[in-house]
């Protein structure tokens, strides 16, 4: 977010990658299964379709189960986001938060 702050960097937008690729590594996550999308949300640049202001930008890759899931947007990534599967044969659970006595 904040592309526009940057003047549209790709140079600050490369950098913001590899610093959260490291910490992402550390947590356990794959940073390519992970799609970095330059934004400006001020703007829109990005969000929905396509900016003309980060002409640079070819768009984001990521690993996936089903394969790799190309796009441009954020809309894009979003969309691509894998629902979790849902042990759908297994007994109901629900979280207890509070218990009230009346």
């Amino acid at each position: 977010n904040k592309m526009d702050t940057t003047k549209w960097s790709e140079d600050r937008f490369n950098e913001i990658i590899k610093e959260t690729s490291t910490f992402i590594k550390k947590v356990g996550y794959n940073p390519k299964a992970v799609a970095f999308v330059p934004i400006s949300g001020w703007h829109g640049d990005n969000m929905l379709e396509e900016s003309p202001n980060m002409s640079w930008y070819k768009g984001w890759t990521k690993e996936t189960k089903g394969g790799v899931v190309k796009g441009k947007t954020l809309l894009d990534a979003i969309d691509a986001i894998e629902p979790p599967v849902r042990p759908a044969d297994k007994p109901l659970r629900l979280p207890l938060q509070d218990v009230y006595k009346i």
